[in-house]
């Protein structure tokens, strides 16, 4: 299954979003693949600091499990002085419908 969602950053911290993404933690590594998450990529456009993530999950109910563990809830926190966030520290995001793939 796949899944495409955005979500948008605070301006100029493009460069603090990567770095602590590329600084990911194991447990959240781990995490993300124990509720079926894997090929996971994010995108930038830098006129509008939108984000748009994809990622390839098994199953949607496994994966909005994830979201109540501690080690995500603890990633909520870090990320949010850079990003838009909703009042429990989770990103705002908006899921975006798949129109087209191709294998």
């Amino acid at each position: 299954m796949y899944k495409g969602f955005k979500m948008k950053l605070y301006p100029g911290m493009a460069e603090e979003y990567e770095k602590r993404h590329n600084e990911l933690w194991d447990g959240m590594k781990d995490m993300i693949h124990a509720h079926g998450g894997k090929n996971y990529s994010i995108f930038l456009d830098r006129e509008t600091n939108i984000l748009y993530g994809y990622i390839e999950i098994e199953d949607e109910k496994l994966w909005n499990q994830g979201a109540d563990t501690p080690i995500n809830r603890k990633w909520w926190d870090f990320m949010a002085d850079i990003m838009e966030t909703n009042p429990d520290n989770s990103p705002v995001s908006k899921d975006l419908s798949l129109l087209f793939h191709l294998d």
